[in-house]
């Protein structure tokens, strides 16, 4: 599971350390620094499988490892970094004698590792290390394409990669997933879910923050996916959100309430589908904003005939469901359901409605008689599938392990429409 957690430095113990993807660790010392006093070089004490010989390189398929020489000594720290800047995932022994690398080296590139040591007199070492790796034999790259467009959306936006070939195996996805990062400004945990074999999406917990800048990148590249698959390129992606707009629309009251920030700013009659056309029921996404529509019954299968034109239209599913202006119908808005499956309301208020909504706001339905959004086939209906089944949809879940910490629980409990 990615998170959107921004790098950062995390010391587990003086003994042990994790060292994240684009995060480097110090371990402890007298006073917090083990650096400083001046190193002496600790090149007599450790030693590591990497080539020392000019113009040798190491196989990237290799996991790197250091280790000591002095029964006396210890590791306290490394650090491996690529010339684009990753670093490279790795645990230290509790006992300080040896570090291995955890995730995989990008093929044609070249690392520097740094090592911090310790004698048996507490005395700081320090090495620095550099090797190149081989490239790989095969060519075949995978690519991914982010989505959206860069730009300012709603809260409620999933993230998307596509890929350009697809991926079957379970670890060969989760060596993908670990390669798409996705970080976030605050802060807040999410999970890929691999909707099809080339296509995954990326949700938080709970919609995004208000206010948010959300990057998402790739380190993909140049790391070994398969015998016959390399990671390929990936622009990276940028988007921010606004203000916490969700419209909450009850189709048995026929009244639609629009929350800006968790409090309530507007009420609006509507109607919404009459029988036989109920509108979908859940959390949708708004997909794009429309002045002007020609909505005819013959482009989505409907038999009974319409040929409308339609403004100030929000659309949230593929297959033709809008928030939109409908003055035919003023006169059963707050009443009764009349339309083919779309919300309507007033001129006036459509026009209100389509100045505060945007693309990436959530339209939520409840209590209509129609069938339940989809997750996927006809627009952004992530937000229906809970938080305990979205993280199954990671290659990195074990199945059946749900995330049950307090915040997933409090998530799946909290209204979605609120």
């Amino acid at each position: 599971m990615s998170t959107t957690t921004p790098r950062t430095r995390t010391a587990v113990s003086c003994t042990l350390l994790v060292t994240a993807l684009g995060a480097g660790v110090t371990a402890c010392g007298s006073d917090g620094n083990p650096l400083a006093a001046n190193p002496y070089d600790a090149a007599d004490e450790i030693s590591f499988n990497g080539p020392t010989d000019a113009g040798k390189k190491a196989d990237p398929d290799k996991p790197l490892e250091v280790t000591t020489k002095d029964s006396d000594g210890r590791i306290t720290d490394v650090t491996a970094v690529d010339t684009a800047g990753r670093y490279v995932s790795g645990e230290l022994d509790a006992d300080g004698t040896r570090w291995h690398s955890t995730s995989p080296l990008a093929a044609g590139d070249h690392y520097t590792v740094r090592v911090s040591t310790e004698d048996g007199d507490g005395a700081p070492g320090r090495k620095v290390l550099a090797f190149d790796t081989s490239r790989p034999q095969s060519q075949k790259r995978l690519n991914v394409t982010f989505g959206p467009d860069a730009g300012a959306y709603g809260v409620g936006q999933p993230i998307t990669a596509t890929l350009d070939q697809p991926v079957r195996d379970k670890a060969e996805r989760a060596v993908v997933e670990r390669g798409l990062q996705v970080e976030s400004t605050p802060a807040v945990d999410g999970s890929w879910y691999w909707v099809d074999d080339k296509h995954l999406h990326y949700r938080p917990q709970d919609y995004w923050p208000a206010n948010a800048t959300i990057d998402v990148y790739s380190n993909l590249e140049n790391i070994r996916i398969s015998d016959r698959l390399w990671g390929g390129s990936a622009k990276p992606l940028t988007i921010t959100t606004g203000d916490r707009i969700i419209a909450v629309t009850d189709a048995a009251t026929h009244q639609m309430a629009v929350w800006k920030n968790n409090q309530m700013i507007k009420q609006i009659p509507v109607t919404t589908g009459k029988p036989g056309f109920d509108t979908r029921n859940g959390v949708k996404v708004v997909l794009a904003k429309q002045y002007f529509v020609r909505m005819k019954s013959s482009t989505v299968g409907i038999a009974d005939f319409y040929d409308l034109p339609v403004y100030y239209a929000a659309r949230v599913t593929w297959s033709g469901e809008y928030v939109h202006a409908a003055p035919w119908s003023v006169g059963s808005q707050g009443y009764a359901n009349v339309s083919h499956g779309c919300t309507g309301m007033s001129t006036a208020n459509a026009q209100w409605f389509f100045k505060t909504i945007h693309e990436g706001d959530i339209v939520q339905v409840v209590n209509s008689k129609g069938q339940p959004m989809e997750p996927f086939s006809n627009g952004f209906g992530d937000w229906n599938i809970p938080w305990q089944k979205w993280v199954l949809g990671s290659a990195l879940t074990a199945a059946g392990t749900p995330d049950t910490t307090p915040q997933a629980v409090q998530a799946r409990l909290r209204p979605q429409g609120l």
